[in-house]
């Protein structure tokens, strides 16, 4: 009986440890760890934002970022933001900053066994007011719905949903509600690249070929066009011959790594090429990050299936409709989830954080992000509430054209407006081609 009773006590421990873990609780001692978010920096200049992630959940009573313009690494003695954590990761908004300065910012957390530090950020404010920082607008193809060939705005298009550009500065559009691809040239002629504008799923010739809402486009070193075929739930190759095959995916909805037609996808949306020649797919309907080897190998590099907003590594790390993919110089990878109002950034080790916007309060507000292009290291940002905004290399934001309202209007980017851009692609020159998908046209902003 004596053991009896020893049994139902340990049993009784067991089963209350189980349930404190379920409710989030760490043991006691272990120092809270935590990673620090890029840093984005208002067009003023007096403000910037970011914030960061306990990594190890530890408990703790007090968290935040901590801030300095002389000491490299700032402590909570310096200035310091206490915020509210939102599972586990959150976000800050450091004001009254001066120009022209050098800062220095980690995140901390505190609990009983101490104080826990991220890394360090330096960031340094420019050097005067961005806030008319604006580019100019122009309408370089289409001009109302329809399908139709020719120069300049006489082509029609019906829900342009993304760009391309080859090396001889081709540019290609997934002219999604024609279920074709469309190619517009240097001297702004629009042809029929793929598609016979009939909905449907078909390879060959590219006369013959059939789409179904077309989204995402990358052109390959060899001028390959791959697409992400979202209604079709594949990934689409045409050759420079016009010969169209499925690189990955079978045409069914659904989740599976393989190879080839073995693998499946739901909806995916973005496409971006690494340096070696891996293709990224964003997977909008699995919540995911896939990767094609030139073999047409599929794996699952990041996201774990459910829709939400958790920074991690690799399958830890929760997205929500990613749309789009860029890669900067170094090889780092940029992902925008328009209904999280984010941008991510993924390292080479798949180790997920939040480079821009948030769902926090205090997060930088970016709207609607769409799609992403890296150009000379400064990041564009196709905002679907009506935007195209700039991210510098020194992590300034800027608006280069739009609002948050619709019209057609060329211009000024203080006075220009766009209708839900939707895509967009850059050249070597800085020049920005945006898909304004709600306009039927295709943009440029310089």
């Amino acid at each position: 009986m004596k053991n009896f009773t020893l049994l139902k006590l340990l049993l009784f421990v067991f089963i209350a440890t189980l349930a404190a873990c379920g409710k989030g609780t760490s043991v006691t001692g272990d120092l809270p760890v935590l990673l620090t978010n890029n840093v984005i920096i208002d067009p003023t200049s007096t403000i910037a934002y970011t914030g960061g992630v306990i990594t190890n959940s530890a408990a703790v009573s007090d968290y935040g970022i901590c801030y300095s313009s002389t000491n490299p690494t700032p402590t909570v003695s310096d200035s310091k933001i206490p915020v509210t954590v939102n599972v586990f990761s959150f976000s800050a908004k450091i004001k009254g900053l001066a120009l022209n300065t050098t800062y220095y910012v980690r995140t901390y957390a505190v609990n009983t066994a101490g104080t826990g530090y991220g890394d360090v950020v330096q960031f340094k404010t420019a050097a005067t007011d961005q806030s008319s920082a604006y580019g100019t607008v122009s309408t370089i193809a289409g001009s109302a719905e329809g399908y139709q060939n020719g120069t300049g705005t006489a082509a029609l298009f019906n829900r342009p949903n993304a760009v391309a550009l080859d090396a001889a500065g081709n540019m290609y559009v997934s002219d999604s509600y024609n279920s074709v691809i469309r190619k517009v040239n240097a001297a702004g002629v629009t042809t029929t690249l793929a598609g016979n504008g009939t909905l449907g799923y078909a390879d060959g010739p590219a006369e013959s070929a059939q789409f179904y809402a077309p989204a995402g486009l990358v052109v390959d070193a060899a001028g390959n066009v791959f697409v992400a075929d979202m209604g079709n739930n594949t990934i689409r190759k045409i050759t420079p011959a016009g010969v169209v095959s499925t690189f990955a995916g079978s045409g069914y909805a659904g989740y599976s790594n393989g190879t080839g037609t073995a693998a499946l996808f739901n909806a995916p949306a973005g496409l971006a090429f690494d340096a070696t020649g891996n293709l990224y797919v964003a997977d909008s309907g699995n919540n995911l990050i896939r990767m094609i080897t030139p073999a047409g190998v599929v794996t699952t590099v990041v996201g774990s299936r459910g829709a939400g907003y958790v920074n991690g590594t690799g399958s830890t790390a929760i997205l929500n409709k990613p749309s789009s993919i860029a890669f900067d110089a170094a090889g780092m990878m940029y992902v925008t989830e328009p209904v999280n109002n984010l941008i991510r950034k993924i390292t080479k080790d798949y180790v997920v954080t939040t480079f821009a916007g948030g769902i926090d309060t205090a997060a930088l507000k970016l709207g609607k992000p769409q799609a992403i292009t890296i150009a000379n290291d400064n990041m564009y940002v196709a905002d679907g509430n009506g935007r195209i905004i700039k991210i510098s290399k020194d992590k300034v934001l800027t608006i280069m054209a739009g609002k948050t309202a619709t019209g057609t209007t060329d211009g000024d980017g203080s006075t220009a407006l766009f209708n839900h851009p939707q895509g967009l692609t850059s050249d070597s020159n800085g020049n920005i081609y945006v898909a304004d998908f709600d306009n039927n046209r295709i943009r440029k902003v310089k």
